[in-house]
């Protein structure tokens, strides 16, 4: 029982730490130049990465419905539908075929 609770405290204080230095780092960032501007485009190049290697490694299902959310995202321009729409369009496509 007490590897239980050493590991939950172990957990904790690491969770506290890395929930901290977020907030110390945070401040820290410039709101101008280079890494501002490189930081405000890591978001979306975090979601492009992850879209290419499943979409890399899906098949003919997978890239119609990537072709959906694309077809979505540049008709409204609004991220959230286009991953609605992505989502929507794999599970109807793997239902139904």
């Amino acid at each position: 029982m007490t590897e239980t609770w050493l590991l939950i405290f172990t957990l904790a204080a690491a969770t506290f730490t890395v929930r901290l230095s977020g907030y110390l780092l945070g401040r820290r960032v410039p709101e101008h130049g280079p890494w501002a501007r490189g930081l405000q485009a890591l978001p979306g190049c975090l979601i492009l990465s992850l879209v290419t290697f499943l979409l890399m490694q899906g098949g003919p299902l997978e890239w119609a419905a990537g072709a959906a959310s694309l077809t979505i995202a540049l008709a409204t321009r609004s991220l959230p539908l286009a991953m609605a729409g992505g989502i929507a369009a794999i599970c109807l496509l793997r239902a139904y075929f």
